[in-house]
């Protein structure tokens, strides 16, 4: 952002400046609230555009999926298939599985497990990133109501506690995980880089 460029699809570096090709609308788009559009320019125009909605539950469907009504193609079955956390709870009971051991089980149909492993690493480093880059920052956050960032003032003042023992004392260690999720809330209201939507944006 500082040097007003954006890596498209991560390797293709293209002029991006925030202020000028970033256009908050007021009104929304068809055919839900938590939409945006993207439009790419070439030396001759315009020629790309695709319209996104976020539907929840981590979903991001198309302009023409949302006109479809369509959210979902994938006929995949899965070895351990839930719709809700007791279901999940239950499961784990029946299998004597972990969750984390039911979820890799799933998530093997789609992908091997060196690949899951490989993936993951890459959202806990950017989700990592976030945290640190919201320690730092101070300021107004943008948005025209005035709020000012807390998260940098409140890491100062943890770091200055006596006996600062994350582990020894449960206040200590809540007041931690509450600056970890404030610097995230304030990055992704300052436009900073998502991690997952729109779970991370409402809860940081």
């Amino acid at each position: 952002r500082a040097d007003n460029q954006l890596m498209l699809a991560g390797e293709q570096a293209i002029t991006f400046v925030w202020e000028r090709d970033m256009c908050l609308l007021n009104e929304n788009l068809p055919y839900h609230p938590n939409g945006m559009t993207l439009c790419a320019y070439g030396k001759t125009g315009e020629v790309y555009e695709q319209t996104y909605y976020s539907v929840g539950g981590g979903f991001v469907i198309d302009a023409e999926q949302a006109a479809s009504g369509v959210l979902d193609n994938d006929t995949t079955v899965l070895p351990y298939d839930f719709f809700s956390g007791a279901q999940l709870l239950k499961l784990c009971k029946t299998h004597g599985m972990s969750i984390s051991e039911l979820m890799m089980a799933n998530e093997k149909v789609w992908r091997s497990e060196e690949e899951i492993r490989e993936k993951i690493m890459v959202i806990w480093a950017a989700m990592r990133a976030c945290v640190d880059k919201g320690l730092l920052e101070t300021g107004i956050l943008p948005g025209g109501l005035n709020v000012r960032r807390r998260a940098y003032r409140l890491h100062q003042s943890l770091q200055n506690l006596d006996n600062p023992n994350v582990i020894g004392s449960t206040l200590s260690a809540m007041e931690w995980v509450n600056l970890f999720a404030l610097a995230v809330n304030e990055e992704n209201a300052a436009g900073g880089r998502m991690v997952t939507a729109p779970t991370n944006g409402a809860a940081g």
